[in-house]
């Protein structure tokens, strides 16, 4: 059971240690000042009339401090959930979906958007899944429960940057480390364990730069990931898919000993996976296809799906590729023609079937044929069996058996003959 309650105040002579740990700046960028709605200004008011200090936090910092306007932005408070509500119900503001808030999160809504602002924590009881917190208004300890430094900074609504952890430094020296203890990190969360490969595909500039100890820590720790959700697993996995250096993460991840936690197969093929992430990089694969290079059969592709509960369509798409790798492949009589693959998707008749062809070009580096089947639309078969009941057609098995060689005789045109030209075909 989560619970939730206030700290006592920081204790004296603890404060000298915040002073000379922490770093501040003043932010005065274009990406944040686009952050001033109505709605992000009145919530600024209340929280100031109130005496309550509310700042950004967590990875809207670190995207702001990256020049980036982050998609979402989180809040954090020295108010309790309590004097939220209270706050909130004063000034006539709505309050929606607060099922956070026994984790210290209310949302507010005001002026058509939603405001998710959370009390500071500390964690005071651990399991590697979840975690039992007290609130406090000391921001130095919210900081630290944090998972990364990169992670862990505050940024008040003037600009002002609290960093008690050198969080900017390793951002601008594209470093992704725990905050304190790795180890002590990932054992309060074992999930952390991916996120800090996926922080790493996203901040730093080459592969293969990680400190030691964090690496001797992820190793000792792996088994975690065995009681972590399916669905959390396969969230983090799949942006580590797509990222920068995602080859090297995933293999990282069989040389620390994780694929049995995750999902994966032991013996996955990790100089497929390399070839094909080489291929694929800069056309925006999805994960699956990254993926889907490391499993040999489709019983693979079986437990993957009962481990990360992938949805019904990623699932698909990797039994296809295993299908179709090394079968459907670009004719040799012409190297560069699409005929093989327009046919299939015609012949497939499935809505995602021209999605699917294109993620298995991205697979096989077909560069080529993919920019031409990307622009590719997939013709309307002109002849229906009305035409041919109006041509004296009758029963169902002839029209059937009539419309199937029509289309035959369509594919053999290349798709250009048009209804007269087909109906022709037809005898009286």
């Amino acid at each position: 059971m989560m619970w939730s309650r206030i700290l006592n105040p920081r204790v004296i002579g603890r404060a000298a240690f915040y002073r000379r740990s922490l770093v501040t700046m003043r932010l005065k960028t274009s990406e944040f000042q686009s952050l001033f709605s109505d709605g992000l200004n009145e919530l600024a008011e209340l929280f100031q009339k109130n005496h309550h200090e509310l700042r950004i936090a967590g990875g809207a910092v670190r995207d702001l401090l990256s020049g980036k306007r982050p998609k979402d932005v989180d809040f954090a408070t020295t108010a309790t959930p309590e004097e939220m509500k209270h706050m909130f119900q004063s000034a006539g503001i709505r309050m929606i979906n607060n099922k956070g808030e026994q984790h210290g999160t209310i949302t507010a809504r005001l002026h058509d958007e939603n405001f998710e602002v959370t009390t500071l924590r500390v964690d005071v009881q651990t399991d590697g899944r979840h975690a039992e917190v007290e609130f406090t208004t000391d921001w130095h300890k919210d900081a630290e429960r944090r998972d990364l430094t990169i992670n862990s900074m505050f940024l008040g609504l003037d600009g002002t940057l609290y960093d008690y952890f050198k969080g900017y430094e390793d951002l601008q020296n594209n470093k992704v480390l725990f905050v304190g203890s790795a180890e002590q990190r990932i054992k309060e969360d074992y999930l952390r364990i991916l996120r800090y490969f996926r922080f790493y595909g996203r901040v730093a500039l080459t592969p293969d730069h990680h400190e030691p100890e964090t690496l001797a820590a992820i190793r000792d720790n792996g088994h975690g990931l065995a009681s972590i959700s399916g669905e959390r697993i396969w969230d983090e996995v799949k942006k580590i898919c797509v990222d920068n250096h995602a080859a090297h993460l995933l293999e990282l991840m069989y040389k620390l000993e994780l694929a049995q936690y995750v999902g994966l197969p032991p013996d996955g093929n990790v100089e497929e996976m390399k070839r094909v992430w080489q291929n694929a990089k800069s056309h925006s694969p999805k994960p699956m296809t990254i993926l889907a290079a490391l499993l040999h059969w489709p019983e693979e592709v079986e437990k993957l799906d009962r481990r990360l509960k992938v949805s019904r369509q990623e699932k698909n798409l990797a039994l296809f590729l295993l299908k179709h790798r090394q079968v459907l492949r670009k004719s040799q009589e012409e190297a560069d023609s699409l005929r093989p693959f327009t046919d299939f998707i015609i012949d497939s008749r499935e809505p995602d079937s021209q999605t699917k062809v294109c993620e298995l070009l991205k697979y096989q580096g077909e560069e080529k044929l993919l920019a031409e089947l990307s622009g590719w639309s997939i013709p309307r078969f002109p002849v229906s069996g009305h035409d041919l009941r109006r041509m004296g057609c009758s029963s169902g098995k002839e029209i059937g058996d009539t419309l199937q060689n029509l289309r035959d005789v369509w594919k053999k045109s290349r798709y250009q003959m048009d209804k007269d030209e087909l109906l022709s075909y037809v005898k009286p």
